[in-house]
């Protein structure tokens, strides 16, 4: 019981943070779970998560995205279009942390879908802090930022299956 509390209480949020920095590294690291049986979504509608062409195609997202994530031309993940696609990932993402839970679906994806506001704008402002504070380039500001999100997906994600 207080496994399940805490997963809802503190793992899904977190998976929609992180799907606030980065939209598809916890889609992808969910995909992973999945795949390899440590997120149980057998004979749910979160059983297409367990596929490997949903491993391969996600796992193929997040190279573009952390790659596109360092271009210049890349858009600000606060302004309307990348928030709209952080916010349905953050959802989506609790939605099927929920449904592995046996959790209602609506709370899981209102919990990803918040987690994913507050991450898009904490991340944002958190990256231009350290890139002004240390007086660095943007970059490896972002790597250490996709390193973080890999770590905080993986974790809440432990959190959520142990």
């Amino acid at each position: 019981m207080a496994a399940t509390v805490l997963s809802w209480i503190l793992a899904i949020p977190l998976l929609g943070v992180a799907t606030g920095c980065r939209a598809m590294t916890p889609i992808a690291v969910v995909c992973w779970f999945a795949w390899l049986r440590l997120l149980p979504v057998q004979h749910t509608w979160a059983f297409w998560t367990a596929n490997i062409i949903s491993v391969a195609v996600f796992t193929l997202f997040v190279v573009g995205e952390t790659i596109g994530d360092k271009l210049s031309s890349t858009p600000s993940r606060i302004s309307p279009g990348p928030l709209v696609s952080r916010l349905a990932f953050g959802g989506l993402v609790g939605a099927i942390v929920a449904t592995s839970l046996k959790g209602s679906i609506a709370e899981g994806a209102l919990l990803g879908t918040l987690g994913a506001f507050i991450g898009a704008f904490s991340g944002y402002h958190v990256r231009h802090f350290l890139v002004s504070h240390f007086k660095t380039r943007d970059w490896p500001v972002a790597v250490l930022e996709d390193f973080c999100v890999v770590l905080i997906t993986v974790f809440a994600l432990r959190l959520a299956t142990t």
